[in-house]
């Protein structure tokens, strides 16, 4: 797997470099700045770029910025975004925005390299990934009426992992259940979420962008 990484945190940066470098991901370059990763990725291919949320100039959205030129000049490069805070509202900009390979998660992450690099490969092969401790703040805020009221505790539990980008399998080993179970909860949780079979919409993406904004 080939990535390429961009923070302005020189030692953040180099040091994740070389922590990547001792696994199976290939390091093809680093930058400082979201230009130069956009630079970057015009004559290196990568498969996922790492980009940190806040960079020069305004240290406010950029690695966001930076995402959604990414998916406009390379579609098929995956994403993933480091924040070293909580904040919901740009994982759902990020997932919002790109419905496939895209991931946001905190840098503390980054201290279990092999969850780290399973991260990256998901993103890679299409997939979503979102920080258990942002999925965790969103699941603690309700509405009056709303319609995950209706889910079963185990629904949500499996719900949540949909949302950290876990596939039916591995939540069939993370909650010890049946891979038959799993589905059948999936099936359930569209169905009360309203969200039935339709050609050109993925519903396991509807279903975790809807569950992310309980706020």
């Amino acid at each position: 797997m080939r990535v390429a990484l961009a923070d302005d945190s020189m030692l953040f940066r180099e040091g994740l470099a070389r922590l990547l470098a001792d696994t199976e991901v290939d390091v093809v370059g680093t930058a400082a700045d979201a230009p130069g990763l956009l630079a970057l990725l015009e004559t290196t291919p990568v498969d996922v770029a790492i980009v940190d949320i806040r960079m020069p100039p305004t240290r406010t959205d950029e690695g966001l910025q930076a995402a959604r030129e990414i998916k406009a000049a390379h579609p098929e490069t995956g994403v993933v975004i480091l924040s070293q805070y909580v904040e919901p509202h740009y994982a759902l900009a990020l997932i919002e925005e790109r419905a496939r390979g895209a991931g946001y998660l905190l840098k503390d992450r980054v201290d279990d390299l092999d969850g780290f690099t399973d991260s990256l490969r998901r993103v890679a092969g299409g997939g979503l990934v979102v920080d258990p401790d942002v999925v965790n703040l969103l699941v603690r805020r309700s509405r009056v009426h709303d319609p995950f009221e209706e889910l079963t505790a185990r629904e949500r539990e499996v719900l949540a992992a949909m949302a950290e980008g876990h596939s039916n399998q591995a939540i069939s080993a993370q909650l010890f259940l049946t891979l038959r179970t799993v589905e059948s909860h999936v099936r359930s949780i569209f169905l009360k979420l309203g969200l039935p079979p339709t050609p050109d919409q993925h519903r396991r993406v509807l279903a975790v962008l809807a569950y992310l904004r309980q706020a």
